[in-house]
């Protein structure tokens, strides 16, 4: 299941990224919403911004200033596992 066209949650399910890969995506990207590169411990890499400016839901949901931390959260975490990655070069 690790191909190029599979979802951050697909490789997730696959065991080829982690857990951890995922929460720290989120974190980077609540740290930072400008964030564009994000790379994942098995040689993938994400827009993270792109992630969360293309699903509709997160793009408003973390625009939104009565949204809860958590609430926002969430929504990045799905934007992020919808998204399908670019397999990163050696040389990144």
């Amino acid at each position: 299941m690790a191909d190029s066209r599979a979802t951050i949650g697909e490789l997730y399910k696959a065991k080829a990224i982690l857990k951890a890969d995922v929460a720290a995506a989120v974190d980077a990207y609540m740290a930072d919403p400008t964030t564009t590169l994000f790379l994942f411990g098995d040689g993938y890499r994400i827009d993270l911004a792109g992630a969360v400016e293309g699903s509709r839901f997160a793009s408003l949901v973390v625009k939104d200033v009565h949204a809860a931390d958590h609430h926002k959260r969430v929504a990045v975490r799905t934007a992020i596992l919808l998204a399908r990655p670019e397999k990163a070069d050696a040389s990144v």
